[in-house]
């Protein structure tokens, strides 16, 4: 985030979907985690839900006062414009992604602000690739895909088993996992929506083909 000058953005964090399942988690982590001075808000089409969810946030954590309420919409272009220009990063949680994450991911290429999301969508992933990521490179933002569950113990898990053993020497890792959870819905959404969308998931993922440059 040092390429972006703190006092040119309103907010160093944007939660958008905030009121949702997965967003309201993650704001009442926020809320309860956020280091000292960090300048953030929630967002979402629904302003009375934001501000209700503010007080909540208030009501647990005394510094969640000094949160800010953004309305927008995925619907709405320059709304998401407007919000991507307030911040250094935005955290979506508004999926599936495939239907409702594009013109959100477009805002924060050409604003150079940088996003993170929870998909799981291969076919998001790939389209967002060859939409965006020129533009992106472009203006410095960051376009970070599949920060949730589904992703993150893994990544970690491996890069920590890693780091226990000598280096240069080649392995092979198997990874297992063993969870007491459920889909929440928007994930159920999501995994159904990529199942009925066979042919444009393989369509997406040779467009991607296509156009990222292969190591050497």
């Amino acid at each position: 985030m040092s390429r972006l000058n703190a006092a040119d953005r309103s907010y160093d964090i944007v939660l958008f979907g905030a009121t949702g399942f997965v967003g309201e988690l993650t704001a009442a982590h926020l809320a309860a985690h956020a280091p000292h001075g960090l300048r953030w808000a929630i967002a979402g089409r629904n302003e009375e839900k934001l501000r209700r969810l503010r007080d909540r946030l208030t009501g647990a954590t005394d510094g969640a006062a000094d949160v800010g309420v953004l309305v927008a919409d995925v619907s709405d272009p320059a709304s998401l414009r407007e919000l991507a220009g307030h911040a250094r990063v935005v955290a979506t949680t508004v999926g599936p992604y495939v239907q409702y994450g594009d013109a959100l991911v477009a805002a924060c290429a050409d604003a150079g602000t940088d996003c993170i999301d929870l998909t799981g969508e291969p076919e998001f992933v790939d389209l967002t690739y060859v939409r965006h990521d020129a533009r992106a490179r472009e203006t410095g933002a960051r376009l970070v895909h599949a920060c949730g569950f589904d992703s993150v113990p893994h990544d970690l898990g491996v890069y920590f088993t890693v780091r226990q053993l000598p280096e240069g020497v080649p392995l092979t890792v198997d990874g297992f996992v063993s969870v007491d959870a459920a889909f929440s819905g928007g994930t159920f959404a999501s995994a159904l929506g990529q199942l009925a969308r066979g042919r444009q998931l393989r369509a997406a993922a040779l467009e991607r083909r296509r156009h990222e440059p292969r190591p050497a």
